[in-house]
Parts: C-alpha cells; sequence; structure tokens
C-alpha cells in the first residue's frame, strides 16, 4: 500500500528513500540504451531488496512507467501469428492436433493450415477455439 491514497505526499522516512532516489537517478524520460540500462539495474535491485517502503515503492511505479515507454518506443513487440498463437494454445493444454480436431470440431485441415501458415483464424474457427480454450476473443483476433 502506498502513501499516496488520496493524497500525493510521503513522510519521515518514506520521504527520505524516495529523495534519495530521485537524487541517485532522477526520473526523466529515458533517452539512451545506456540510460535505459541503468534504469533497469535500479528497477532489478529495488525489486529484489525485499520489502520496500511507501516512498521505494512510488519511485519504483514512476520508473517502472518510464522504462516502458522507452521500450514500447524502442522495442515494440509484433502480434503473434494465428500459427504461432494456436500452437502456444495447444502446447499450454498438452493436447495434439487430433486433440483439438475431435474436442473442438473443427476440420484436420483446417487445423493443418493454421499450424503451417497457409490459413488465418476464420471468424468462425476464433469463436471455436476461444470456447474451447476459454480465452478471450480478443486474443484470437488481432491479426483481423
Amino acid at each position: 500500500m502506498m502513501a499516496t491514497k488520496g493524497k500525493f505526499s510521503l513522510k519521515g522516512s518514506e520521504k527520505d528513500s524516495y529523495l534519495e532516489l530521485i537524487v541517485e537517478f532522477p526520473l526523466a524520460s529515458i533517452r539512451s540504451q545506456d540510460h535505459f540500462q541503468a534504469a533497469q539495474a535500479i528497477i532489478d535491485r529495488l525489486v529484489t531488496q525485499g520489502k520496500m517502503d511507501d516512498g521505494e515503492a512510488l519511485y519504483l511505479d514512476a520508473l517502472s512507467d518510464l522504462v516502458a515507454t522507452y521500450e514500447d518506443d524502442h522495442y515494440p513487440i509484433t502480434p503473434a501469428s494465428d500459427a504461432d498463437m494456436l500452437q502456444h494454445l495447444l502446447d499450454a493444454k498438452g493436447l495434439s492436433q487430433a486433440d483439438l480436431h475431435r474436442e473442438a470440431g473443427l476440420s484436420k485441415s483446417t487445423i493443418s493450415e493454421v499450424l503451417a501458415g497457409k490459413k488465418p483464424f476464420s471468424r468462425q474457427m476464433i469463436r471455436k477455439l476461444a470456447d474451447f480454450f476459454k480465452v478471450d476473443v480478443g486474443l484470437l483476433t488481432v491479426n483481423l
């Protein structure tokens, strides 16, 4: 629980720990790979130290936001292909293509074509997969 619940101020040792971190590594937009790596090192240190006071937690939240912004700009993650998504779902449940065919009522050829990257998910297949794997439809529609 952070001390900022309902207000934006810290008192005593929590204020001191926050200010010490600000002096050590000021919160500013990350503009280089070196700055990014230094920020990650501070995050790693805080996360692995164990219990944090509210000042440290507040600082960690802000620094994490800055790191996430840099990562989004410099290391974008492309959506998984339909083939990769289906393979992941099968692997996560320990199922084979034949299991999926039998249990979800999808044709063997459709499953094979999707896994081979020759065919994208159809809307009907998305609905069946979402129901079968109990996942949100949005997870399977990123490539539509």
